[in-house]
């Protein structure tokens, strides 16, 4: 499976689509069950791809430096709390 296949936009598509709405929006993030978050600056990180992963464990997880197959994605980590 590509990149493409895998990802639902990318930066510059992001990009794109925030810039189009009212930019006094607040942003969310998915909770861990249901209902929405608010989540921490976007960042930059070594990830993996796991498909056959269960879905509370999520599809991509962070690499380790010996990982095959990894690559730089954008993540919007949401805020987890209590």
């Amino acid at each position: 499976m590509s990149k493409n296949e895998v990802f639902h936009s990318t930066v510059g598509q992001l990009v794109d689509f925030l810039r189009t709405l009212p930019q006094d929006l607040p942003v969310l993030t998915s909770s861990y069950e249901n209902g929405f978050e608010i989540f921490y600056q976007p960042s930059v990180i070594k990830v993996r791809h796991e498909p056959e992963n269960m879905y509370y464990e999520g599809e991509f997880q962070i690499s380790d430096e010996e990982d095959q197959d990894i690559f730089k994605a954008v993540v919007l980590r949401r805020v987890v709390r209590g």
